[in-house]
Formats: C-alpha cells, structure tokens, sequence
C-alpha cells in the first residue's frame, strides 16, 4: 500500500515531498508555516495578502497608521478613487517579508508566495507588478498565482533577471483556465513550473459559481491530464481542495497529479497565525456550519463557517487604511452597500449588511473564518481536552501524517492533559 512519501514532486533541479502548504492570507499561512513545510522537505506558502498589515504586525512598521493619516480627510466620501498605495512601501513591506522568511530558511523544501490578483488595490496592473518583482528581488523560490486568470502576470515579471529561475505556478479550476492562460503567456516563451487544479472542496474564495456542488476535483484533473498529455505538454499537476488524508493525496497521484496542495488541517497548528479562540471554533463546527455564499467584494463564491463575526456586520470601511480590494476605479462592493443602506436609513450608526462583507477589515482581524469544506473533520484530527476545548496540533505532526498514513487513517497527536483552550 502506497504512501505520499513513495512520490517525489520535482520542481526543475528540485526534489521534494510532495507535499504544498497553501497560501492562505491574511497572515493565516506564516513564515513559521511556511518554514517548517521546507524543514520537512515540502513546499510552504506565505501570503502576500494585506502584505503592508502583516509587516506593521510582524515588524512594527507603521505602513497602515501612515496611510490612514494620509487619507484620513476622505474617510466618510464614498469616492475612494483618491485613497492609492505607494507603491515604493508596497515594495519595502513585500521585501521585508519575503527577506526575512528565506533567512530563516532550513532544510531541503521550498519556501513560496502566494500572489492573489484579485488584491486589486485601486491600481491592478502597477500594484502586482510591484508585488510579484519585489517578492523575486527578495530571494522567493517560487511564486503560486492565485484568485484570478492572470493573463498578463508574466509580462510584468519577464525582464526581471529571475524571471526563468523563480518557479512559476498558477491555480486554476477548469481546463478552459489553463488554456487561457497558457495562450496569453505564450509569448514569454516560458510555461508555468506547476499547475495547482483547485476543485471545489477548497476553502475562501472558489473558482466556480454557486453550482460549485456539480464539479468535481478528479474529473477536473482528469480532463487536464488527457488534454496536456494529447498536446505534449509536460507541467506538474497539484491536486488542491478536499485533500484531506494522506490516502486521499496518494489516490491523486496515483491518477498522474504530482503532488497535492492541503490547507485545512494546518488552520489548527501552532504555527499557524490564526487565534487560538478561532481555531477552537474551526474544531467546532459542523457540517451545516459551513456555507458558500457570495459575501465576498471579489465577485467570487467564498466558503466561510457562517457564524463568523464577518457576516451581518456594518463596520464603516476602511479603505483609507486597507483598501486591498478597490477596483482600478476605486470602487469595492461592500463599499457601495454601506453607503446604500445608511442613505436608506439615516441617521443609525451601525446597520447590519448582509450582501457583502468589509473583507479587508475582518480578514486582519481573523473575523472572517474562511475554510475548506473538510473543516468539520478537524476535530476528529485530534484530542478533546478535559475543559471541551481541543488541542491545537504542531505542522510536523500534521505533515508528517499526510506523508506516511496509510488506508485513510488519521494520527491523533500526543495527548498533553494540561492544555486548554485560550
């Protein structure tokens, strides 16, 4: 019976286990996360999601009380086409995460970024062009291209001197996907270094409308594998969303995927950046917790538990200080459903709005609980302490079960007796 330690993932001259670490924002995917995927021979993800909020967080940077001040006098204007990113600090707080991730740096894995287009910043084009450059100036292995087609992300990294060094992925959920993007890069003359196939079981924002329940993730690879292997295309296939066990990896791999891309279960490790309070209601929820809705400004489906602080709440937005999901025009959807429904009721301060959601807000402070479909099996991953809360697991030991479980079967960690929850 076949193991994921069995399967190596290579990556050019790189060997390893073939095991990713997704790239979930805000700060929920750390450096620390990252690092101990490439300590144990795998790939980790940091997100360049909110990028200058998580350096104020990590470094005492002041990249958002700066900004707020800055913009402060535009704060209850509707128009935020005003409110704009300076892009030389974009690229200070990108290269002082990145930097000090890959100094710290151990083992034989990778360390990588995940890059969401859909962090439009109210100047698309110029604001990832900064993102993805500085990320490879500050020494990133490899760079995973995320929520969007991105059809014109390799241009605006093609004449960097690492643009054919630095690994190069893309997510995508549909053949039709890849072959847009495969045409439009085209001219580069370079093709991605791996593809992650998200299916529909994943966790956050979903590459599939709200018929997402028809898909399915081994059919989807499935039709990708056929079609590259009838245009001799030979690029690694990630399977992504659902993944569960190490059983399940090895039954994608066993299909012609090169490794697997899992997230859910490390939402509950030590290393991960979530509150401890927050993870003890990821262990606590149940299926009918558990909802895609279309709360999110991005135009995309997002799975989220549906209890979360996020949904329902009227915070004025913040885009003086955030501001990460204006569009090129600066516009945000949940932007316009504030000011809608206090124009319909005015004079009350805090309306509810259950249309769509201040992202931005309640993704820095964790009020958003973004998750994967399988999040109602985590408790099953580990042990019930005496007070009802569950014990928070280490990365390694939730590594290292994917790598060598067998027959779908789940390791329970080391039972430690005095741990409660937070």
């Amino acid at each position: 019976m076949k193991r994921v330690d069995d399967f190596r993932l290579r990556l050019g001259k790189h060997e390893v286990v073939p095991i990713m670490i997704g790239g979930m924002g805000v700060d929920i995917s750390t450096s620390a996360l990252a690092l101990e995927a490439a300590r144990l021979g795998g790939v980790g993800h940091i997100s360049d999601a909110m990028v200058p909020t998580v350096a104020d967080r990590r470094f005492n940077t002041k990249y958002v009380k700066n900004k707020l001040q800055q913009y402060k006098f535009n704060v209850d204007n509707a128009d935020k086409s005003v409110v704009q990113f300076d892009l030389g600090l974009l690229e200070e707080a990108t290269r002082l995460h990145v930097e000090s991730t890959m100094q710290a740096k151990r083992g034989a894995g990778m360390v990588f970024i995940n890059c969401m287009e859909k962090l439009t910043m109210n100047a698309p084009k110029e604001t990832l062009r900064v993102r993805l450059r500085a990320a490879m100036d500050a020494g990133i292995e490899g760079i995973t291209l995320a929520a969007g087609l991105h059809l014109g992300s390799f241009a605006l990294i093609e004449d960097h001197p690492r643009f054919r060094d630095v690994k190069l992925g893309i997510i995508v959920s549909s053949l039709r996907a890849l072959q847009l993007f495969l045409k439009k890069s085209a001219r580069t003359g370079r093709l991605p270094d791996y593809v992650v196939v998200e299916g529909p079981l994943a966790g956050g924002h979903l590459g599939f409308g709200m018929d997402w329940a028809k898909y399915d993730l081994a059919a989807i690879i499935a039709e990708i594998r056929d079609w590259m292997t009838a245009e001799h295309i030979d690029i690694p296939l990630i399977a992504a969303g659902g993944v569960f066990t190490g059983s399940d990896a090895v039954g994608f791999m066993e299909m012609g995927a090169a490794g697997v891309q899992v997230a859910t279960r490390f939402t509950v490790t030590h290393e991960c950046g979530l509150p401890e309070k927050v993870q003890q209601e990821y262990f606590k929820a149940s299926e009918d917790d558990i909802e895609v809705n279309q709360l999110s400004p991005t135009g995309y489906p997002m799975r989220m538990i549906k209890h979360c602080p996020a949904i329902g709440d009227g915070i004025r937005p913040n885009c003086e200080a955030y501001g990460y999901l204006l569009d090129a025009g600066g516009r945000c959807s949940y932007v316009d459903a504030y000011h809608q429904a206090h124009a319909a009721n005015p004079g009350q301060r805090r309306i509810p709005i259950y249309d769509k959601t201040c992202l931005c807000t309640h993704m820095r402070n964790f009020d958003c609980w973004t998750c994967g479909h399988n999040t109602y099996r985590l408790k099953d991953t580990t042990h019930r302490n005496q007070d009802g809360s569950y014990q928070v697991l280490s990365a390694e030991h939730v590594f290292h079960d994917y790598q060598y479980s067998v027959d779908q079967r789940i390791a329970l960690p080391a039972q430690v007796r005095a741990e409660c929850a937070a």
